[in-house]
């Protein structure tokens, strides 16, 4: 996206339950808190991972990656 983006000292934390960067705090977008958690977990349970890449002011990136098992 193109949004805030997270502070590399927030990002080790973002799939934290209730975690909130505190940048985002400041501009109060919304939310719980739960979305990247539950997401996390979703990935984790398909055999997957997720990463993260942000810049501050430049917005982030998520890149989820699943198994493929491509026998037919």
């Amino acid at each position: 996206d193109t949004g805030i983006g997270i502070p590399p000292e927030d990002q080790p934390h973002i799939f934290d339950r209730f975690f909130r960067a505190a940048n985002a705090r400041l501009v109060d977008p919304g939310g719980t808190g739960l979305g990247l958690v539950i997401v996390k977990k979703i990935v984790e349970q398909h055999g997957g991972q997720i990463e993260v890449s942000s810049a501050v002011g430049a917005g982030t990136t998520f890149s989820v990656y699943l198994k493929c098992d491509l026998r037919e």
